[in-house]
């Protein structure tokens, strides 16, 4: 038997291949969008992909379960809880999947959302490790909080986050401590609060070091788990419910989508998001453009700023560059409000460049705009008279920024930043000044 683990670092995602040698087959656990890898690495190991596991319908990447069905054949194996509309067959509390010396047996783990299974794997008779989807992660528990409007079962984060509690210690806990873990996520995840940088455990490690499996009573650890959650971003539910349908075939998905080179007099009737780095998008873009820089958390951002079924304009400066981020677009099932893909190095709108000095000199001659979450600005305010609104909500909340001083926007580092400056240069009016100071917030 061997363990594959596969890893999306932009969505902090995890997936899983076991082969059982003696059957030339290979089991999938909670598959990313993008079938490539897995047909790969199948053909690479002599091996058919005989069955393909989901411990949950996925609110924050889009599953590949439905186009390996259709590819491979291999049946989809879910909780029945689930209602999924595609081809499958029930995997719950006992269940037993099995290949040769290999088997995989079902554990009903509600709380992360209702129908969440973590499955258990044995190997010559004896139990080796857990899938724990988003149940148990490594230095945490997933979070309660996303299914309670959306779904094939609603739940409220209360009820969930009290599920939660004893499926960590009904569920896992019995389990033997040399048990090898395999969550469905590493640190970076909004599945999550606050995982630790690894990418597996075993059950002993999680008993003594995660906070989520000490003692404490129900209502101590609903009241730490509900703390303080991460936002939700807004393509999450849209997720929850593409997963339990079923995503269309991702190449054939992303086949009808238009790409051109727009001549210098296009003018964008939507949104344009412009994935080049920062300094680029200042130098010339697009009247109307978002810069949403490929590197980083492109999907996170994309599904925060713009809710599912807004069309937009996808770009990037050459072809194999606006590939990459109509993949990574369809990694968060986008791929259908993408109105074209468009080629472009330049344009006409530059931003206002950063003077620094003249920055620290007038402070009070600026509006500041604080994009970070609110958790970081508890932890660390760096301008007593900035108004804190998190990118997720700028959109919604312009409203709330005056204009009678120019602006200048930061974050942590600058990626939110340049998002956030982008999006006001877009929606306020043009002879507003509006700077973004991101990338030289740590000089303050």
């Amino acid at each position: 038997m061997k363990i594959k683990q596969f890893e999306d670092k932009a969505l902090s995602q995890y997936s899983y291949a076991v082969l059982s040698e003696n059957q030339s087959a290979v089991i999938l656990i909670d598959p990313a969008r993008d079938i490539r890898p897995y047909l790969e690495y199948a053909t690479a190991c002599h091996a058919k992909i005989i069955a393909v596991i989901e411990t949950h319908p996925h609110a924050d990447f889009i599953s590949s379960h439905k186009e390996l069905h259709e590819q491979t054949g291999a049946i989809i194996y879910c909780s029945a809880q689930t209602g999924a509309a595609y081809p499958h067959q029930a995997f719950d509390d006992g269940q037993t999947i099995t290949s040769g010396p290999v088997s995989f047996k079902a554990i009903n783990t509600p709380g992360h959302s209702p129908d969440s299974i973590s499955v258990l794997l044995t190997y010559n008779g004896k139990d080796h490790a857990v899938f724990t989807g988003d149940t148990l992660f490594i230095g945490d528990c997933g979070r309660p909080d996303l299914r309670e409007n959306t779904g094939n079962q609603k739940a409220l984060r209360m009820e969930l986050a009290r599920q939660m509690y004893h499926s960590l210690r009904e569920k896992l806990m019995p389990l033997e401590d040399h048990l090898i873990v395999y969550p469905a996520h590493g640190a970076g995840t909004l599945c999550g609060k606050d995982l630790r940088d690894a990418n597996q455990s075993t059950i002993g490690e999680e008993r003594k070091n995660n906070w989520s499996l000490q003692k404490m009573n129900v209502d101590q650890f609903v009241a730490k788990l509900l703390e303080d959650p991460p936002f939700i971003p807004q393509y999450f539910p849209y997720d929850v419910e593409v997963n339990r349908q079923g995503a269309p075939a991702l190449q054939a998905s992303l086949s009808t989508i238009h790409i051109t080179k727009p001549d210098a007099g296009f003018i964008p009737d939507e949104i344009v998001i412009d994935t080049r780095p920062a300094a680029d998008f200042k130098e010339g873009h697009l009247s109307g453009s978002f810069n949403l820089m490929l590197k980083g958390k492109f999907e996170t951002w994309l599904g925060s700023i713009l809710p599912p079924n807004e069309p937009f304009y996808l770009l990037a400066a050459d072809m194999a560059t606006l590939q990459q981020a109509l993949e990574r677009a369809a990694s968060i099932g986008y791929e259908p409000f993408i109105k074209a893909g468009l080629i472009m190095r330049t344009s006409s709108e530059k931003q206002t460049p950063f003077d620094a000095e003249y920055f620290k000199q007038h402070l009070d001659e600026f509006t500041i705009i604080d994009v970070r979450n609110a958790s970081e600005v508890k932890h660390r305010q760096i301008f007593d008279h900035a108004i804190n609104i998190p990118l997720p909500e700028l959109r919604l909340r312009l409203k709330e920024i005056p204009l009678d001083k120019p602006i200048a926007v930061h974050c942590a580092g600058g990626y939110r930043s340049a998002a956030a400056s982008s999006i006001l240069e877009a929606a306020l009016p043009d002879n507003m000044e509006i700077t973004d100071i991101g990338e030289h917030i740590k000089s303050f």
